[in-house]
């Protein structure tokens, strides 16, 4: 099941053409023809997958017919965040090899969209040891806002913003 999930991740969010299917403007994929075009996935298991996923990926339409990813695309996708004032300070975990670039260009989106931001840092600590050693960073999210930044809010909580400069980021530890 977990293998049949992060390849739902990355035809959802990275590369719909594998399967041969369209993502709407939104990020919606059929469910059905996404369930026909992938071996192994049915309506059972693709609703399994939604209920189980703990960082809560993925979203079905309020008719259940569409399903898309809730974030981390690198596709141009609207998934239609809710745009909203962050708290003052939010999180970011990477792994401490990424530091330096950190340190001198800030957080960049890369080939995402957006920038993704933790509420907390036990979230953030977890990111970041998907990527060996963990260190987090602090966000002023409330100066960047006070500046201009905007920020949204995805549907599973993760915040988002294009670009975090380096002047806003404290090491956390």
């Amino acid at each position: 099941m977990k293998s049949l999930s992060k390849f739902l991740s990355l035809i959802l969010r990275h590369q719909s053409q594998k399967v041969g299917i369209e993502l709407d403007e939104h990020g919606w994929a059929d469910v059905e023809e996404l369930c026909r075009r992938v071996r192994g996935l049915d309506r059972a298991t693709l609703e399994q997958i939604v209920a189980q996923d703990e960082k809560q990926r993925y979203s079905f339409s309020a008719d259940g017919k569409l399903i898309r990813a809730n974030q981390g695309h690198s596709i141009p996708v609207d998934v239609e965040p809710a745009e909203l004032e962050p708290p003052e300070i939010l999180y970011h975990g990477t792994g401490e090899k990424f530091a330096a670039s950190i340190r001198a260009q800030g957080l960049i989106r890369k080939s995402r969209l957006y920038v993704h931001l933790s509420g907390d840092t036990e979230t953030a600590r977890k990111v970041g040891q998907r990527h060996g050693k963990p260190l987090i960073f602090l966000v002023e999210s409330g100066k960047m806002f006070a500046d201009g930044f905007k920020f949204y809010r995805s549907v599973n909580g993760v915040w988002l913003t294009e670009h975090v400069p380096a002047k806003y980021l404290k090491e956390r530890f």
